[in-house]
């Protein structure tokens, strides 16, 4: 059973814009003039910050410009094979020297940036350009005041900083990327293994698919992201409790620009809302697939008649092009720009870290830059996936552009809005091009796909939260915060498997849950304390906003590019005002739930009550 052939194996990224190599001297170079330049910046700026706040700005971005060099072409070249040891040695390295530097010279900083008193500040906003125009960056990180603590211990957390979670969180990618199974006498990667699950048609093979992947990740491995997820919440818990956060989210949902009552508002409305609709809509998916109770490798299983040919990379490529240009040329025209400058890494290899992401920073000039990386297998979901990475790299241009370096990367929360615009634009673009062709099963195969994708954008990762919540020791109703526990590997199958329960019914209901208590210990997104929360609350943003299109015609397109050109200098309230949306009211929320899921739901059950099947009380019937 050989990986079938797609044309990513070619799609390559080309780095030479950074450097030539791992051992490339301007490497070193950089990293000489970037430590010159902090320890030029100290004796400039230190009690002087008040004088000469703008002149400080932009010696500060122009540090932040030549670091993010460094570490985007090192974090690029190790994400291709995360076990290269030129590249490991080269990163612990440059960590060590840039955090040492950063740690001596540049702690003072937002000390005393924060200590700044208001009105010396808006006498800085109204003579100095630079202040002004750097206004929402300044009074987001003023917003930490409380939070920061004396000079001495930011300089010793932030020289001690390679030495601490991260680098447990490094190892287990270098791990991760060795883990195989056997299935069919060849050995599978663990990516290769979960694009067999969603891919295959026969039920019984995706349960022997899944207990491959349970297997592998049990023992050794687990133990380890066991121990991960301690370091983690551990340091995560002392750190928050000495900069005097009210709980664990605290900061995540500070640095999100978003209040903990919007957060909460979120996880109970996924939770009592879109987790009702999901259990309705597996009990349609149910049907159609002959099986009651399902088992949770069944949850994303293609229909009967879904076409699962492999779809090449080109063809990928020309439905991104023809999707965006539905919507916006310009924007398509950005996109474009990935494969013709070689700003894609595209083939599943043994070595490679898994999944997907977008890397986008501005660069020395200042020059904004964005990388796409994937697993391309050549699955609906793998072009989905593109689409996702691309929405990212086109955000990133954008503000990039328009914002530079300090103001340019959105929080998680408003990046996973892009992306997910991205996707539903090529959904769309996809699922109008089947409605002409009056070819209903193919239609629903589409629709049901893609609610698959917002089930797990949605409602999966408030589970994992929910999850989240637990290992970081919040109680089960999240009313009360006590220091974490060193957790077995017992008691984190146990929470996950309560967290799922939660959102996906108990156990024979709609699924059966074996060979599924070891898949937390993969998730590595739990490396960074409530990272996953944001693309919920991107994709319903999302769903809100994209159901404005009708009612705002041609003035659309203008808003959402402004607001992608904002970066981070809006939060969330700002963000939606231009669209007649309010994200502090609940409804909001809801309807998000309603406009997307609900209605995705309510047209697959139409269709296939066209097609014969019917769903009435928890039972199927098929006429």
């Amino acid at each position: 059973m050989t990986a079938a052939v797609t044309g990513a194996e070619s799609i390559r990224w080309d780095l030479s814009s950074l450097y030539a190599a791992v051992d490339d001297p301007r490497i070193d170079g950089d990293i000489q003039r970037l430590v010159a330049f902090c320890k030029g910046f100290h004796q400039s700026f230190k009690g002087q910050l008040s004088q000469s706040l703008g002149a400080a700005i932009t010696e500060y971005t122009r540090i932040r410009m030549i670091e993010d060099k460094i570490l985007v072409y090192l974090y690029l070249r190790q994400s291709t094979n995360v076990a290269d040891a030129a590249v490991k040695s080269k990163i612990a390295g440059t960590e060590r020297m840039l955090s040492g530097a950063s740690g001596e010279y540049m702690a003072f900083f937002n000390v005393e940036l924060v200590a700044i008193d208001e009105l010396t500040l808006v006498q800085l906003y109204e003579k100095d350009p630079v202040v002004a125009r750097h206004r929402p960056w300044l009074e987001h990180a003023r917003l930490f005041k409380l939070h920061v603590l004396s000079e001495p211990v930011e300089s010793a957390l932030t020289k001690r900083s390679p030495f601490g979670p991260s680098a447990w969180g490094e190892f287990f990618d270098e791990l991760e990327a060795d883990i195989e199974g056997v299935f069919n006498g060849e050995k599978r990667t663990l990516t290769e293994l979960l694009h067999l699950i969603s891919e295959s048609k026969d039920s019984r093979q995706r349960a022997v698919l899944l207990s491959i992947v349970n297997e592998s990740l049990a023992g050794t491995f687990a133990k380890y992201s066991a121990q991960t997820l301690y370091m983690v919440s551990g340091s995560s818990f002392v750190e928050n409790k000495e900069r005097l956060y009210a709980n664990p989210m605290a900061a995540r949902n500070k640095s999100n620009r978003i209040s903990d009552n919007i957060v909460e508002t979120l996880h109970r409305v996924v939770t009592d809302v879109a987790g009702p609709l999901a259990r309705r809509y597996y009990r349609l998916k149910a049907a159609h697939l002959g099986l009651k109770p399902m088992q949770w490798s069944d949850r994303n299983a293609p229909l009967p008649f879904t076409d699962t040919t492999v779809i090449s990379f080109a063809d990928a490529h020309e439905t991104i092009r023809s999707s965006f240009e539905s919507f916006s040329p310009a924007l398509s025209a950005l996109a474009m720009r990935f494969f013709d400058e070689k700003r894609i890494d595209a083939p599943a290899e043994k070595g490679k870290r898994g999944g997907a992401f977008n890397f986008s920073a501005v660069l020395p000039g200042p020059v904004p830059v964005s990388y796409v990386f994937l697993n391309y297998l050549g699955s609906n979901r793998d072009v989905m996936t593109l689409a996702h990475e691309l929405g990212h790299g086109v955000h990133g241009m954008l503000a990039g552009e328009a914002q530079g370096c300090l103001m340019s990367q959105a929080p998680i929360a408003y990046a996973e809005t892009a992306s997910v615009f991205a996707e539903m634009t090529t959904f769309n673009f996809l699922k109008s091009r089947l409605i002409k062709t009056g070819d209903k099963k193919s239609l629903l195969a589409l629709i049901m796909g893609k609610i698959d994708d917002v089930i797990n954008t949605s409602v999966r990762q408030i589970s994992f939260s929910h999850f989240e919540r637990r290992l970081h020791g919040f109680d089960p109703a999240t009313n009360t915060w006590a220091p974490p526990r060193k957790l077995s590997v017992e008691e984190l199958n146990a929470f996950w498997m309560e967290a799922t329960r939660q959102l996906y019914g108990a156990s024979g209901d709609i699924f059966t849950y074996e060979n599924t208590d070891h898949l937390w210990s993969y998730i590595s997104h739990f490396h960074h304390p409530f990272y996953v929360y944001g693309y919920a609350l991107g994709e319903l943003l999302t769903h809100s906003m994209y159901a404005q299109q009708p009612r705002l015609g041609k003035r659309f397109e203008p808003l959402y590019i402004d607001m992608l050109r904002s970066g981070s200098t809006r939060d969330i309230v700002a963000l939606l005002k231009p669209f007649d949306l309010d994200p502090a009211d609940e409804r909001f929320w809801v309807d998000g739930v309603e406009a997307g899921l609900g209605a995705l739901i309510a047209e697959a059950e139409q269709l296939s009550r066209d097609l014969g099947v019917v769903v009435t009380n928890g039972a199927h019937l098929l006429s």
